[in-house]
């Protein structure tokens, strides 16, 4: 080894050793014939004490050195408590130079901000920095926890292929020439959700992996072309056994920055998230839910009320915003599909005011603050008008995350480790706006019915809609994991397959000029019969 100790772990019980150092310089200060070096490593920082001119005279920043010397402790006064090693110093005897340093493109310094493009394009030099040295260790920290619960648990990590074929997923795949075989390609895969259940059906039973997973699809903020996941498969388990074990995993990554996550994490329906926050990622950090109003104007003489859902979003502190930020919300509502921002200023006084409380009767407005719960100083908000709930639903809790900003002051705040289930009352099957009738949702075909379902409702032919055991974990408006129970029946599992891969044969007959199918649009119907066996064949079609 070329050092004794690393740079985070001497302490005052090492005074008079005398030991070997590595690292890069971070700082150096010329006291006139003393020199103070802060060497650092992946460990932390040692101040090294140079009493030879020639020997740090010609030292600059990021020079990699070796130094010996013996640890004494720091003069009274000049201790730093910020650092593990504060209270000692190294009398530098010996130093090597090991490597040299260029002027640098920026500073490897915490509290110098660094463009994004500088540091993507000067990487190494980014990682040395604090903060992305920080994220890495935390990353592997997290892993290991990971890694550790689940071996304890009976789990085998094992690695499935990175080439393999393409199968209808949510996204396009990243394809990669197969060179022995021209004109044919590998897929890399979106997920490894066909390995992992061949390894159930090969008698695996408990099954993890960190797993890269790619998806060729458009940037967004929570979403990349390339990512990793934790991904667990377990057989002769139901949902409530595998989500124990995502909320010991949570709890467990959690405890690495000491927030500590309460269990049973809180459980909410599809259905219930969807009328409160209208959407299956609700923030609960504030509260903020959505009021429906439809019932209260059903008889309204107001012609912006006069349609098939009427939403609200109560804002606490809303009527005390200037009319600048009023009117920006107004624009933000008109460059997302909506006509306008309806929306009633409820005074100190109890008196409503702004452009819509003039166009509704006095009994409507006297009973409107009783309806939405509004209590003075609030705004009650909803984009007007002949939209149809979908968009609607769409436009509020979107609204209601852009509010929150302007209303922090008065926002209720809540910890970072609120966490919430939905539950398996996501419909299998919604309706089509397109063909008005039942589809499939994406990534469901594969999971089990709801217990509860009738066996009947299993048949596509009856339109009845098919509830899976489908669970996503959400952290501050987060999708951070989802359980899914997958379906051990053969012939429901084809009947849905065969749906969704009918359905996207389907689309792509409609987008294409011919007038009959072509090759491309009946691939997925000659994948979907490729995994129907004769038996599971005639019972789908007897169903």
């Amino acid at each position: 080894m070329l050092r004794t100790h690393t740079n985070g772990e001497l302490t005052a019980a090492n005074i008079g050793e005398t030991v070997t150092l590595t690292g890069w310089v971070a700082r150096r200060r010329d006291h006139g014939g003393v020199a103070f070096v802060d060497l650092r490593d992946r460990a932390g920082v040692t101040q090294c004490v140079f009493h030879n001119e020639d020997d740090f005279e010609h030292l600059r920043n990021e020079y990699v050195l070796r130094v010996t010397g013996q640890v004494t402790r720091r003069p009274e006064g000049n201790e730093n408590p910020n650092l593990a090693t504060g209270e000692i110093e190294v009398e530098v005897s010996a130093v090597e130079v090991l490597n040299t340093a260029a002027p640098l493109p920026f500073q490897i310094d915490e509290h110098v901000e660094v463009g994004e493009e500088a540091r993507l394009r000067y990487r190494y030099l980014d990682l040395r920095r604090p903060e992305p040295a920080r994220i890495m260790r935390l990353r592997s920290d997290a892993n290991r926890a990971a890694r550790n619960l689940l071996a304890d648990d009976g789990y085998l990590e094992v690695e499935t292929p990175t080439l393999t074929r393409s199968t209808p997923e949510g996204a396009r795949d990243f394809l990669v020439p197969a060179r022995l075989a021209p004109g044919s390609w590998y897929a890399l895969p979106q997920s490894p959700q066909l390995f992992k259940q061949l390894l159930q059906v090969g008698g695996i039973e408990k099954y993890y992996q960190i797993a890269r997973c790619y998806r060729d699809e458009d940037f967004r903020a929570d979403r990349q072309p390339e990512f990793t996941q934790l991904d667990i498969e377990a057989s002769f388990v139901d949902q409530d056994d595998i989500i124990d074990l995502g909320e010991r995993i949570v709890e467990a990554v959690w405890n690495l920055i000491d927030v500590q996550i309460p269990r049973p994490i809180r459980r909410m329906t599809y259905t219930e998230a969807m009328e409160k926050y209208g959407t299956d990622k609700p923030d609960l950090r504030f509260g903020l839910e959505l009021t429906e109003l439809t019932d209260y104007f059903a008889n309204t003489t107001f012609r912006v009320f006069k349609a098939p859902y009427v939403g609200a979003v109560v804002m606490p502190g809303g009527a005390s915003q200037p009319r600048r930020t009023l009117d920006a919300w107004q624009e933000w509502a008109k460059q997302r599909g909506a006509k306008g921002l309806a929306y009633v200023l409820v005074q100190e006084d109890g008196e409503l005011t702004g452009p819509v409380a003039k166009n509704i009767t006095d009994e409507e407005r006297a009973g409107l603050t009783v309806a939405t719960g509004a209590n003075p100083g609030t705004a009650s908000s909803s984009p007007p008008v002949k939209l149809n709930r979908r968009v609607l639903c769409w436009a509020l809790p979107v609204l209601r995350s852009v509010t929150v900003p302007a209303l922090s002051r008065t926002a209720s705040g809540r910890s970072c480790g609120l966490w919430m289930r939905l539950s398996s009352s996501l419909p299998q099957r919604p309706p089509s706006q397109e063909m008005s009738r039942w589809g499939t949702q994406h990534g469901l075909p594969c999971t089990t019915p709801s217990q509860r379902q009738n066996p009947s409702s299993w048949i596509p032919s009856t339109r009845t809609p098919v509830r899976r055991w489908h669970t996503p974990t959400i952290l501050s408006a987060m999708v951070t994991r989802s359980v899914a129970v997958l379906s051990v029946s053969t012939a429901v599992t084809c009947r849905n397959v065969f749906l969704r891969s009918w359905e996207l044969a389907r689309k792509k007959h409609r987008r294409s000029s011919a007038s009959c199918w072509t090759p491309s649009s009946t691939a997925h119907l000659r994948w979907a019969v490729s995994h129907l066996d004769g038996i599971a064949l005639s019972r789908f079609l007897r169903g």
